[in-house]
């Protein structure tokens, strides 16, 4: 599959993914890029977030592939009941550990935990082993349980901007590689 044979949903996590964010900068070089716009980024309130990804897959006119970071990666997996139009894939980066008490902001936690079945269409993990909002045992063992390829960032934070990753060079790549098996 090419980029412009899918509607890619870009789904940020809390506080959104600002102009830096790979995500920003993916969604402005692809064409066929939307973000899912959340009514309250500071708030999440876990129905509202899902009911606008499911929104967002249902209005698709292609086939979705959804590109999904941080706490967007629990919207948009606990979304996938509600999907009425197909999804081809996700690509689901430095999922956050939504059942750790520890992890803060602790309203993380409502979006747990979560679902442990396998997901209904290809998926690629793609976690660091020095994240603050999640470990990587946690990512494995969630990658595992939804039949998803995980791949292992290495030592790189949240992979976000703060972290470095605001062009991201290896993500658009292995996304590209992603894109291409589905």
């Amino acid at each position: 599959m090419k980029a412009r044979d899918a509607d890619i949903l870009i789904i940020p996590g809390y506080t959104n993914s600002g102009p830096d964010h790979w995500q920003s900068r993916w969604q402005a070089r692809l064409s066929t890029a939307r973000r899912v716009e959340q009514a309250e980024w500071s708030k999440p309130v876990r129905e509202d977030w899902v009911a606008r990804v499911a929104e967002a897959v249902n209005a698709a006119t292609r086939p979705v592939v959804l590109v999904a970071h941080s706490l967007g990666v629990a919207c948009a997996v606990h979304a996938i009941p509600h999907f009425r139009k197909p999804v081809a894939g996700a690509f689901l980066v430095a999922p956050p550990e939504v059942t750790n008490p520890k992890i803060r902001p602790r309203h993380l936690m409502t979006f747990g935990p979560y679902p442990r079945a396998p997901l209904p269409f290809p998926a690629l993990v793609v976690a660091s082993r020095n994240d603050h909002f999640g470990s990587f045992a946690a990512a494995e063992d969630i990658a595992a349980a939804w039949g998803a390829t995980l791949l292992d960032a290495g030592e790189a934070g949240h992979i976000n901007a703060e972290s470095g990753y605001g062009p991201w060079p290896e993500g658009s790549l292995t996304f590209a590689r992603f894109l291409a098996q589905l």
